[in-house]
């Protein structure tokens, strides 16, 4: 029970044993809460440093509003006019000024209904914050903001695939909160967001928390947090893996496909040019790295960022692939960026089905921190939380391990079979040819067995656990009797099942799943735990990584190889935080194409691989004792 020495208010906040200054914001109480006009409307509520729910969701404000954007991306002559959905407390129009938290979005387009009802006034029966962002901000405090990305749904423009459009729209609403762009009502009427503190959080999944990066990256004030989950930190990256695209239609006039799935049929009818051209410039074979991905890569700018970031990555996301958020990571540390990391062992998923109390438990804190300023200790807690693939939960004060350490493991061959240890081999020679209809489990199998399109490395049994932390990587001296040929590494747990392997989802099913508090409280719609299938097969894949050898001298241009000439290419794998359980075995699998993966190239090659300058590099934690 509190005492009235326990509670005070200070702007417009309501402190319960928050701040060491007790007296002072007690004394502050009574001046406060002596103005009659004000006294009984519920103020924001701060509780053990967290907000709590006195506000009515049933009763809030919904409004859509249309902000300038300062783009013109149909170039029809006009500025981009992007819509806002907006609910906030009752109370915002009677003073309480509050932060926003934001979700842009390309999808909102993709509902039941083309376009939603609004009614004549701009307001009308929320139908559309089917997140569960709304049910718990609003009763603490907060704006809810979902922004429709130009070209989809009511914005006007066209979709860009992350283009600096893309940004801007998303930018415009920061900006309107702040006061610096302006808004209108459906009629045309100007208005303004007088409601707003200009203290703006950004989260969401997918390009919903690609969003997020591409505007934290250009420095927007206002703009105080981002939470970008599986989210795209450089649009090469995502359809590319060193120099070859990524199969399953990442390598085919992606940009273009994804701006036109997004964007509403008036709109592509508009932008038929403008996503033409993303097709054209999409750069698919010899997949270098163009001017158009430069500007799609967010990571140069991380110097830029103001704002504190909350990374959240799936290990088995194989949509956005892990590179994505490991780089990006890599670069905010170096600019020390405050930041947090969620690593968990899911595919493309939100993580509120991961932990759903938890998650909302470190989302609700964090806000509470950088949009109401509330001093709660969250940046004191480990700055990682990382899942491991029984389901268990660790914490680390960072990532990768700072005690990982870079691990040669040399390719080798004893007896006919493929070996990796710590001792440099003498040179050697062995060779395979590409089967490109083989799949990865045929390259895993029976590593002890020779197979023509495959050479299969591993080490011997393991005396005890070995934990990689970060981002492995391969240096390879081969020649190929054709002018080019990917290579692909496999790195493989080599040991009994069975294991619970999480299932790959698509983006979209994201959208459809009901996401009420109640379906959090019951672990069911977008709360229900993720799907996993039985594996018993004695092996298991840990990451993988491909590199196409004409882009061995770089990712801007390629050549040629020259038949039979011996050339050192090296490439990463994606990163991996795994352990290697005592008495398995570490492998890798070399081949060429993998159709599973990555483009296949027809050339077939039949490569020759040199033992002694090979080798494969992990960044084992601790010493490694194979």
């Amino acid at each position: 029970m509190n005492t009235p020495s326990d509670v005070g208010f200070l702007g417009g906040l309501m402190f319960r044993r928050v701040h060491p200054l007790a007296a002072a914001l007690a004394a502050l109480a009574v001046v406060v809460t002596a103005a009659p006009a004000t006294a009984a409307q519920p103020r924001i509520a701060v509780e053990d440093g967290q907000t709590q729910p006195v506000f009515s969701r049933a009763n809030a404000i919904v409004e859509s509003v249309f902000v300038e954007a300062p783009i013109d991306s149909d170039r029809d002559g006009k500025r981009d006019r992007i819509a806002l959905d907006i609910i906030r407390p009752a109370e915002t129009a009677s003073g309480l000024k509050v932060p926003a938290v934001m979700r842009a979005s390309p999808y909102y387009g993709l509902s039941d209904d083309q376009f939603r009802q609004v009614s004549a006034s701009g307001y009308r029966i929320p139908r559309d914050f089917a997140d569960w962002y709304d049910d718990y901000f609003v009763p603490r405090g907060y704006a809810v903001v979902e922004v429709e990305m130009q070209g989809t749904s009511r914005s006007t423009g066209c979709a860009t695939t992350g283009g600096p459009e893309d940004t801007a729209s998303a930018k415009a609403a920061v900006d309107w909160l702040n006061g610096r762009a302006p808004g209108f009502t459906a009629d045309g009427d100007p208005v303004t967001a007088d409601w707003s503190t200009g203290n703006v959080g950004m989260i969401g999944v997918s390009y919903e928390g690609t969003l997020p990066n591409a505007v934290a990256a250009e420095g927007v004030e206002g703009l105080k947090t981002i939470v970008p989950i599986a989210a795209i930190s450089s649009w090469y990256d995502y359809t590319r893996d060193s120099g070859i695209g990524y199969a399953n239609g990442w390598d085919n006039r992606y940009p273009e496909w994804l701006a036109r799935y997004v964007g509403t049929r008036m709109q592509n009818a508009v932008c038929r040019p403008v996503l033409r051209e993303l097709g054209d410039q999409a750069a698919d074979d010899p997949f270098d790295h163009t001017p158009f991905y430069d500007v799609r890569d967010y990571r140069p700018k991380a110097g830029n960022v103001k704002a504190s970031v909350f990374v959240v990555h799936g290990q088995e996301d194989w949509n956005v692939k892990p590179a994505n958020f490991s780089r990006w990571w890599t670069e905010l540390a170096n600019h020390q960026v405050p930041r947090k990391l969620w690593l968990h062992n899911g595919t493309h998923i939100d993580p509120i089905s991961a932990r759903p109390q938890e998650w909302q438990r470190q989302v609700g804190r964090w806000m509470d921190h950088w949009l109401h300023g509330i001093e709660n200790g969250i940046m004191d807690e480990p700055m990682v939380d990382l899942e491991r693939p029984d389901g268990t939960w660790e914490t680390h004060p960072t990532w990768p391990a700072p005690e990982a350490k870079p691990t040669d493991l040399w390719l080798d061959s004893r007896f006919g079979e493929g070996t990796l240890g710590t001792a440099k081999p003498t040179q050697s020679f062995d060779r395979f040819t590409d089967d490109i209809n083989q799949f990865e489990n045929a390259m895993m199998a029976e590593p002890e067995l020779r197979k023509p399109f495959r050479l299969a490395y591993r080490t011997d049994p393991l005396r005890q656990d070995v934990r990689i932390s970060g981002t492995p990587s391969l240096e390879v001296e081969f020649a190929a009797n054709r002018t080019s040929t990917p290579l692909t590494a496999l790195l493989v747990d080599y040991g009994p099942g069975p294991r619970m392997l999480p299932t790959q989802q698509e983006p979209i099913d994201l959208y459809r799943s009901s996401c009420t508090e109640a379906d959090i409280a019951n672990r069911t719609g977008c709360a229900a735990p993720p799907e996993k299938v039985a594996d018993d097969k004695p092996y298991v894949l840990v990451t993988r990584g491909s590199v196409d050898t004409k882009h061995r001298d770089g990712l801007e241009s390629s050549k040629p190889l020259t038949p039979n000439l011996q050339y050192t290419v090296r490439w990463p794998t994606h990163p991996k935080d795994y352990v290697f359980k005592a008495g398995h075995r570490i492998g890798v699998v070399l081949v060429a194409n993998d159709r599973e993966y990555v483009t296949t190239d027809p050339a077939r090659a039949t490569v020759i691989v040199s033992h002694g300058p090979s080798r494969l590099t992990l960044p084992v934690v601790g010493t490694f004792t194979g």
